[in-house]
């Protein structure tokens, strides 16, 4: 007997029907199988070794495979060879958010198409300082919960999701905010066909799913947030509402994002954000520092990504890459307020892939400044467009002369403002 997951196909809410294993189902089974070697009661961590193993099978998305033959908590039993010889036909029923006896009988088809926590790999995504640690951290299957900290925009989130991409490990990703809950991250009673129903939550999904559970901005919380105690812990966790222990699955995984410690902003730049519990902090193994990547790195970003859009324009890649080098030096001396992230070169980017027009990507990306800083940001930019040796000789001199200029730019302005103030 293979059993499907009720939840899952419920999810689908999908009349009679009945479904066949396409050829691609079929020999990616067999595949699997053959990789147990004759062994049909695994675990989900040897199913995984097992998918795994097969490199060259034809579905690279084995969730169907996970949801289809869960006999148990953390326990998966496939059918033999000698069962695959004729394609399996599946049979569901759904009625009321509840699945019939029929839906026990064979795979789910459609299940790989329907819910998949899998992220996409990006084929320009550029591989650069922190990324081995964190993935030789998901990789270990060893429980350790990990806090990436660091200035918006230079690929914390992204380098989390193609880490699980690469490894083929699902991710739930939970953006954070202070008005996330208990009933937000675990769940809670919803009105179904107007009858209260429990659904999980994203955490507790991930849990049972023995997913990466990324929790995206997690200095925005509130004191609410220590509901995930237990979870960080690695024990599971009481549902309270419902009476039911969660423990979690082999592989689940804790990674979390911030552009701060924990210990709010200090220079306001980012407003919202909170002083977290130290016990919730302190329940991360690992808190992970990134800064932007070097120029080299950058270079290689841009040009993916004009690539992409089918743009060819090194020097302009190169102007970008070192305009936005000058700005954070000088971000970091104390000269301006604001910074020019990996993120927003990569905006200028498709601004330029759209209008074909350097000086208006540039202008519009750094709109969202206020006067004077964009003034400034703009007429560095033009003195880097304007020189090409500049990038050429890269020297030391120069690189302080072009932060010497924004300095300058913003005291002037102060001056100004100062002296325009009545007594």
């Amino acid at each position: 007997m293979i059993h499907i997951n009720p939840l899952t196909v419920a999810k689908m809410q999908q009349s009679d029907s009945d479904y066949i294993m396409n050829d691609k189902q079929q020999k990616t089974l067999e595949m699997i199988i053959e990789a147990l070697d004759g062994k049909t009661v695994v675990t989900r961590k040897e199913l995984h070794n097992a998918i795994i193993s097969c490199e060259d099978r034809p579905i690279k998305n084995g969730r169907w495979i996970y949801d289809a033959y869960r006999v148990g908590h953390g326990k998966f039993e496939l059918p033999t060879l000698e069962n695959l010889s004729e394609k399996p036909v599946v049979s569901q029923k759904v009625v009321k958010g509840e699945v019939s006896t029929a839906a026990t009988t064979e795979v789910e088809s459609m299940i790989q198409d329907v819910i998949s926590f899998i992220p996409e790999v990006d084929s320009n995504y550029v591989r650069w300082g922190n990324h081995k640690d964190v993935e030789a951290i998901i990789k270990s299957g060893i429980f350790y919960p990990s806090f990436i900290t660091g200035l918006s925009g230079n690929g914390k989130t992204f380098m989390v999701e193609q880490v699980c991409a690469k490894l083929q490990r699902e991710m739930i990703r939970v953006n954070i905010t202070i008005e996330t809950d208990e009933d937000d991250l675990l769940g809670g009673f919803r009105l179904v066909d107007g009858q209260t129903v429990f659904h999980k939550g994203p955490v507790v999904e991930a849990m049972e799913r023995g997913a990466v559970l990324l929790l995206d901005e997690v200095d925005l919380a509130s004191n609410k947030i220590l509901c995930l105690q237990p979870v960080l812990e690695g024990k599971g966790v009481y549902l309270k509402k419902i009476n039911q222990w969660i423990k979690p699955a082999d592989g689940f995984n804790v990674v979390a994002t911030a552009n701060t410690k924990g210990k709010g902003s200090e220079s306001g730049a980012f407003v919202g954000t909170n002083i977290l519990n130290e016990a919730f902090l302190e329940r991360f193994a690992v808190t992970i520092e990134q800064g932007y990547a070097p120029t080299s790195t950058e270079v290689k970003i841009l040009k993916g990504e004009f690539e992409r859009h089918g743009v060819n324009d090194d020097s302009f890649i190169n102007h970008l890459v070192r305009w936005a080098e000058v700005i954070r030096k000088t971000y970091f001396d104390g000269g301006v307020d604001e910074i020019i992230s990996t993120r927003r070169l990569v905006h200028v980017a498709k601004a330029y892939a759209i209008f074909n027009n350097r000086e208006k990507a540039v202008g519009m990306c750094i709109n969202r400044f206020d006067d004077d800083t964009k003034e400034s940001f703009k007429d560095l930019y033009d003195k880097i467009d304007g020189d090409d040796l500049l990038v050429a000789e890269d020297s030391l001199e120069n690189r302080q002369a072009l932060a010497s200029d924004i300095s300058h730019g913003v005291n002037e302005l102060d001056n100004n403002m100062a002296s325009e103030v009545p007594y």
